[in-house]
């Protein structure tokens, strides 16, 4: 009887020796089949493999080469007891206490199968929206409530029907896919671990507004999504997803992956078009917008990765369902990333509404050092840094940006006692002199010049440099760098004094 052993092959499990597992069990006299899937992101277990049961999927991990003697010793392909198996994966804690929407497939299918995809609800919401008129197709997202998950937050369906109102020949859907804050790996684990998901949000977007061309700007750190991307485009376009005509519709839409070249400020949505078009990725002054004037010129819907592959669930079981997630304002499920000094890091999708202190404490499980926390950034480099008496904080765009902090892509960086805080703030100038695309004066000028007077304890005329950055810099760049400085000094003021 051939057993069925799951290996992830996702960029953080082959960096932790997920291709060097998978040969060790191949290798074994049992007769086995080796699927490698995507990962649940359960990061601080990688690799996790996963034997198939009479009782469902039985986890180990984190397992090495070295571990799988004594796996087979223990009968791990048949669930045996080792000190390495979690139990079944479903009961995890970890993941059972996920509010898993858009992450559903991540971990339990193979990432290039498309009966896997399909067997799992997959293009569902695109079968649905290829019965419903543009307008329908847009009033369902604006139901929804779904707001950017790239940082901004504006409301998707409001820039949807900006871009299907806009009378042009040709319209454009460009996914933002170049994630380059610090401690965020969502867009990543959905492109490896689901991206038919992505692609069928992008083909959903397309028909909303009349786009036929989409393009996935991937920053160039991916190589791994590269690879998964293009081999799924090419599924989806022999399986007639992609291309004139799909599913015999009258619909066409062409995907196509474009490389970054290693700039953060892309991240912007006008550097990025700047650079899809072959230029250097400097910002746009706006107006217009790229809903108007995008793309080559066109009218663009530019969303993130987790945006567009927001959409296949809420097309598939409609706005009010996915609606009714989330508090406030704030609706749905968000990805967010426990990383830095945390004992249990990995990704987490839940609702709006947890707190900052139940992220860090239930699933984080503390730092990885056992000592305090000292300080968590939420929202990339140029997120606020958060003292744990505000651990109560709430995880939704309304409550981070009445406390003057970010939600941004969802990405939680945890430090404990040991960190310096006026290093960290510095940390965030020297981040803006690297990564400013040099054209307003505020960022370019500023970002060194808040360095330099760091280093020289002028602190009060660098809360006027900050101010200055803020309210004049051109993209928000230069205007969030000041958020981590002012957090920091305003919350750890003793590390500031020499």
């Amino acid at each position: 009887m051939t057993v069925t052993v799951y290996v992830p092959r996702d960029t953080a499990s082959i960096s932790m020796g997920a291709d060097d597992v998978a040969k060790a069990i191949s290798d074994l006299p049992e007769d086995i089949k080796v699927v490698r899937n995507g990962t649940w992101g359960m990061t601080y277990l990688e690799p996790l493999i996963e034997v198939e049961t009479d009782k469902g999927r039985v986890a180990y991990g984190p397992v090495t080469v070295q571990d799988i003697e004594s796996l087979h010793q223990a009968d791990f392909l048949k669930g045996g007891r080792h000190v390495l198996c979690q139990g079944l994966t479903q009961e995890i804690e970890y993941l059972k206490n996920q509010e898993r929407l858009t992450f559903e497939r991540c971990g339990l299918i193979d990432p290039l199968s498309i009966d896997d995809y399909l067997e799992n609800d997959g293009f569902l919401g695109l079968k649905r929206a290829l019965k419903l008129s543009e307008k329908e197709i847009i009033d369902d997202v604006m139901t929804s409530g779904l707001r950017g998950r790239g940082g901004a937050a504006f409301p998707t369906g409001i820039k949807w029907n900006t871009v299907y109102e806009a009378q042009s020949d040709q319209k454009y859907i460009c996914c933002n896919a170049d994630e380059g804050d610090s401690g965020t790996f969502s867009d990543r684990i959905l492109m490896e671990s689901d991206p038919f998901c992505l692609i069928e949000g992008m083909i959903i977007a397309g028909l909303a507004v009349g786009a036929t061309k989409g393009y996935i700007y991937l920053r160039s750190e991916y190589p791994l999504c590269k690879v998964v991307l293009n081999d799924a485009i090419k599924i989806a376009e022999e399986h007639n997803y992609l291309g004139f005509d799909i599913l015999g519709s009258g619909s066409d839409f062409f995907l196509e992956v474009r490389i970054g070249a290693g700039s953060y400020v892309c991240g912007e949505e006008t550097a990025m078009l700047e650079s899809l078009e072959g230029k250097r990725g400097m910002v746009r002054a706006k107006p217009p917008l790229p809903a108007h004037v995008g793309l080559f010129g066109k009218p663009t819907v530019i969303n993130n990765v987790l945006t567009l592959a927001s959409i296949p669930i809420i097309m598939s079981k409609g706005g009010d369902y996915y609606k009714d997630f989330g508090i406030g304002r704030s609706r749905g499920t968000i990805a967010f990333q426990l990383t830095g000094n945390v004992k249990c890091g990995g990704l987490v999708e839940k609702a709006f509404g947890i707190t900052l202190g139940e992220m860090i404490n239930e699933f984080g499980q503390g730092t990885y050092s056992g000592k305090n926390v000292k300080a968590v950034q939420v929202g990339g480099p140029l997120g606020a840094y958060i003292p744990p008496q505000e651990f109560d904080l709430s995880l939704d765009y309304e409550a981070f940006s009445e406390a003057d902090a970010v939600l941004g892509h969802g990405g939680i960086v945890v430090f404990d006692e040991t960190a310096d805080m006026k290093e960290q703030a510095k940390f965030a100038f020297d981040f803006c002199v690297i990564e400013s695309c040099g054209k307003c004066t505020p960022c370019r000028i500023g970002s060194t010049r808040g360095s330099e007077l760091i280093d020289k304890g002028n602190f009060e005329l660098m809360r006027e440099l900050c101010d200055l950055m803020d309210s004049s810099s051109l993209c928000a760049m230069g205007g969030m760098t000041p958020i981590p400085v002012k957090s920091a000094l305003k919350h750890w003021e003793n590390d500031f004094k020499d």
